[in-house]
């Protein structure tokens, strides 16, 4: 099995060794590749090349759009992007975006990132690996980034 990880050198925080260090500790038999690139509009060819060219069963994709309004819209054509890869490769990606605005002060951006990172590394363990883990889980409200919220029976 094998993990594609991409980050970027726009990000904060370095999002790819969070990554790296997280599916080691849980999994240090699955072979990992990773990718350095710019910023989060480099994404989509780079998870298609991991999907396709270097037989990834999986990638996550960790970028961090900053504050204003067009790193919004940057972000979501990366999404796009990034959704158009997966599809064509017809293997799963996980974009994993945590925006600068999403915490006061860099203290509780360096949280959301660590929690988000480690959770969607977990979550792309589990997808290649032991999708029941997801199955149990589903419509318990998890999140990645913040505090779960709980199902609703």
């Amino acid at each position: 099995m094998k993990i594609g990880l991409i980050d970027t050198m726009f990000a904060r925080i370095n999002m790819g060794k969070i990554a790296e260090e997280t599916i080691k500790e849980i999994a240090p038999e699955i072979e990992l590749e990773k990718i350095t690139v710019p910023g989060i509009k480099d994404l989509a060819v780079q998870v298609r090349i991991l999907l396709e060219d270097k037989n990834c069963d999986i990638v996550l994709a960790l970028g961090m759009p900053g504050k204003e309004a067009i790193d919004s819209q940057c972000a979501h054509e990366a999404s796009l992007g990034i959704i158009y890869a997966q599809v064509l490769a017809k293997k799963p990606a996980l974009g994993i975006f945590v925006f600068e605005n999403e915490a006061k002060n860099d203290e509780g951006l360096k949280q959301i990132v660590f929690n988000r990172v480690k959770k969607h590394s977990i979550n792309a363990v589990w997808m290649i690996k032991n999708p029941e883990e997801l199955s149990k889980r589903a419509g318990t409200g998890e999140r990645q980034g913040f505090e779960n919220v709980g199902g609703i029976d």
